[in-house]
This record gives structure tokens, C-alpha cells and sequence, in this order.
């Protein structure tokens, strides 16, 4: 439900889905560090495996650095396979060093594989296929040249590329964009302007293209000073795009999109955690969060809801506490949602989610704001699921709120509204590996702990 490999966080990720229905995930990964060095520590891409994209069994890495002297010596970042032939070609971020001001160095590889489950990669060539031009992106001190996503051209038979780039023409503080190249056979790019230059955004990262099924397109794209992520849809490829507005919470980032087995399409995501496992520590790269049913209704802004997926892992309504749990309330006026207390059978609460009318939050030990959103309409209905420290809030259905919290001891729900309290019964959520006992395992919670 929530995955990383052993010992290890896991940043960006590509899926892929084979004939016979098993989901693959490539990611990111590296050890659990505040500075996370991406110099020495994302050298590798992991890999697993799930046939319901929900419990993932490690499989090992899959991908790593290139030779001393290549473009690709020092890291392999955000990557994306797309089928070609019988196998795959998978378009990744090399970094072949830093610049005098300590700027990672990057570009646009490809590697090509005669299978389609995410392994038996072997590189194209010694160098990049793509790189940042100079006549639009900013190349040397504070570039952006990674993320890369592939897809079918719209307009030809060729293929078009977007990556995380630097507009050139703007202050570097505002100049994250998402840069345009295409190709008539994977191999020779042709660099174009920005796609998409929204001229407020410091870094637009791992953006994804994603066909409708009223032949529009979507476009997400991760925003590096909110760490969250936005969307922007257009009738064709090259345009014109409009923005829509963040459609994850912020602390939900890297999203990617894909067909679920009912047939659906779901967005999967990752979530930061924290050094230490506990509310003081630096937060750092983290998990892979279950997935959320992607909503795109005509002229409607895209949004996230509640997959019906997950309800397979859910267990029987109880009123007895637990750390791994889903809860739905309904709403008639102010609330507040006890989740857990400062001790076992306390009397303070030590995390707790409230709502006022728009007004939405999540609080800690002694108050503490850990987050908080404005609704576009009053909710009528709170849907809350904890996995150990992580937390969400769906409103009416649709995912608005995430964040951490590593206090307190499990308790039973309670809500208090006109000052009335009353158990909310929750479904417990049964994990797919219990047992693991790693730094990566879900945080067993205060209880366990002592």
C-alpha cells in the first residue's frame, strides 16, 4: 500500500504494465539522508513488481550509472519507458558532474531493452540523445535538462518529448518550464521553445502527457516550491494549454498515470517522509503512496478520488484503535476528529483533523498545525486514512490534504461537533507485508514502539 525497498527512500518513478497484467515500477532510490547527495546516491534505479498496484515485492535493481567519462558517470536520475518494437526504449536523466557553482550537469539518454518488464537495459551510443539548447534554456549555472516523458506526436508519426527545464528568458527564481523536442525515430531530437513556461514556478518537475478520451491531452507537472503538483489540459499537444490548478495536495509529488485493472485510469505518487521516524527529523525522499482514481469530466477541472481498489484491503467497521486505518465522516457543521492520544487511553489528542466549513486541517501534539487547505465548496463528507505516520483526507470524495505525524498511541476515533462527542467506527487496513522491519517498513506507531 505504501512501498519502498528495504533500507531505502524512493524519489521519482516510471510505471509499465506487461501483456499479462503485471505492473513494473522503476524508481529512484537512495539512502535515508536529510542531504540527500544526488551525486553518490541515486545511482541506481529499483525495481518491483504487483499485479494490483498496491502490494509491491521488491525485485532489485535494474539500472545503474554509466563508464567514467560518459554523460551519465556521476548519476541516473527520473526516467521513462515507452514500448518500441518488441521491447522498450527508456529515456533518462544522466549527470555527468557539477559546474563551478556546484550545478548538477544533466541531459537526456536513451537506452533500449528486447523486453517489456523493466529490465535487460542497454545503453544507446556513449552520449545523450538530447540536450538543453541554449537559444531557449538556460544550460551551465542553475540549469534544468531531466525528467524526460515521451509520448506518440499528435500532429505526425513521429514522438514528442517534454522535460524539466530553465526558461532562458526569465529570472532563474521563475523560470521552471516544461520544454518541448521531437523525433522521428527515438534517436535524433529536435529541441522547440517551451511548451509550457508558466513564469511563476522556481522548478516544473516530472511532467506527464496523458491522452483523454476526447482526443485532449493533461499535463502534470510537479512544482518544486510547493512540493506538490499541478495540472494543465489543451485540445492538442502543442496547445493551447490551460492551467488548472494544483490537483495533489502539497507533501504528494512525481505523479504518474496509468491504467488500473478494472481499467481505469489511476495517478500514483510519492510521499516524502521524515529522518529518524520521528516529527523533529528533516524530511526526506520517501514512498510510493497507493493510488487515486484520476477524474477528468468535460470542462472540469481534473481531480483525485478515492480508488475503489484499495477497499479490497480493507477489513470490517470496528470501534477498536489501530495505526493503519480508513475512517468516513459526515459533516453538518464545525468538527473535529480525534486520531490518536498523547498516551494510551489520554486524554489529549496528539493528532486530529478538523473542519470549518472550506477550512480544512490536520494538528499534532499540542495544537500543532501539520496542514492545512481551503475547499472550494463546504464538505459534507471526510473521508481520513492513516498508514503508521502518513495521513490523507479525502472531501467529498476527492483527496485534499496529506501530511506526517510520528506521536501519539492509537485510539479509538472520536468526533466532536456542538460540543457532542462520538466514536467513529474505522476499517482497518490490512498491510500487504506486515513484517517488514526495516527503516523502510511502515512506522509501527508509539504503541509497538514502547
Amino acid at each position: 500500500m505504501r512501498y519502498a525497498p528495504p533500507g531505502l527512500c524512493v524519489n521519482d518513478f516510471a510505471l509499465l504494465r506487461d501483456e499479462d497484467g503485471t505492473y513494473a515500477v522503476l524508481h529512484l532510490q537512495g539512502p535515508w539522508t536529510a542531504e540527500f547527495d544526488h551525486l553518490r546516491m541515486e545511482t541506481s534505479f529499483g525495481r518491483a513488481t504487483s499485479t494490483d498496484l498496491v502490494d509491491w515485492q521488491p525485485q532489485g535493481p535494474v539500472f545503474g550509472t554509466g563508464l567514467p567519462g560518459r554523460f551519465d558517470q556521476q548519476a541516473v536520475w527520473t526516467m521513462h519507458p515507452v514500448r518500441h518494437g518488441g521491447g522498450m526504449a527508456m529515456f533518462y536523466t544522466g549527470v555527468s558532474g557539477l559546474t563551478p557553482g556546484g550545478w548538477p550537469l544533466q541531459s537526456v539518454g536513451l537506452a533500449h531493452s528486447d523486453r517489456t518488464d523493466g529490465t535487460g537495459w542497454r545503453r544507446h551510443g556513449t552520449g545523450p540523445v538530447v540536450e538543453a539548447d541554449p537559444r531557449w534554456y538556460r544550460t551551465g549555472e542553475r540549469m534544468g535538462w531531466r525528467d524526460p516523458f515521451v509520448v506518440r506526436d499528435d500532429e505526425s508519426d513521429g514522438w514528442v518529448m517534454v522535460v524539466c527545464a530553465s526558461d532562458a528568458s526569465l529570472p532563474v527564481e521563475v523560470s521552471g518550464c516544461v520544454a518541448l523536442a521531437t523525433s522521428d525515430d527515438l534517436e535524433h531530437w529536435t529541441v522547440h521553445p517551451p511548451l509550457i513556461s508558466p513564469g511563476d514556478v522556481d522548478e516544473l518537475e516530472c511532467p506527464v502527457l496523458e491522452r483523454l478520451d476526447d482526443g485532449g491531452w493533461l499535463l502534470l507537472g510537479s512544482i518544486g516550491g510547493t512540493r506538490g503538483f499541478e495540472a494543465w489540459t489543451a485540445p492538442r499537444l502543442r496547445g493551447p494549454w490551460t492551467r488548472r490548478g494544483p490537483l495533489g495536495p502539497t507533501g504528494s509529488y512525481a505523479p504518474r498515470v496509468i491504467p488500473a485493472p478494472d481499467g481505469s485510469r489511476v495517478v500514483l505518487h510519492t510521499t516524502p517522509r521524515q529522518v529518524g521516524l520521528t516529527d523533529t527529523g528533516e524530511r526526506c525522499r520517501g514512498m510510493l503512496a497507493q493510488p487515486k482514481s484520476l477524474v477528468v469530466r468535460g470542462d472540469s477541472a481534473p481531480r483525485l478520488e478515492w480508488w475503489s481498489g484499495l477497499d479490497a484491503w480493507l477489513a470490517e467497521e470496528t470501534d477498536r484503535p489501530g495505526p493503519h486505518a480508513v475512517g468516513d465522516i459526515g459533516i453538518t457543521g464545525p468538527v473535529e476528529i480525534t486520531l490518536r492520544t498523547d498516551t494510551p487511553n489520554g486524554g489529549r489528542s496528539a493528532l486530529a483533523v478538523g473542519c470549518d466549513g472550506k477550512k480544512l486541517w490536520v494538528t499534532g501534539p499540542d495544537g500543532t498545525r501539520l496542514g492545512e487547505t481551503t475547499l472550494t465548496e463546504p464538505a459534507a463528507t471526510l473521508r481520513i486514512l492513516t498508514i503508521g505516520e502518513y495521513v490523507e483526507v479525502y472531501a467529498d470524495n476527492v483527496f485534499a490534504l496529506t501530511t506526517l505525524c510520528y506521536s501519539g498511541h492509537a485510539t479509538p476515533w472520536t468526533a466532536v461537533t456542538d460540543g457532542r462527542e462520538h466514536t467513529v467506527p474505522v476499517r482497518p487496513i490490512r498491510l500487504p507485508d506486515p513484517h517488514r522491519d526495516d527503516a523502510s517498513a511502515v512506522w509501527p506507531g508509539q504503541k509497538a514502539e514502547g
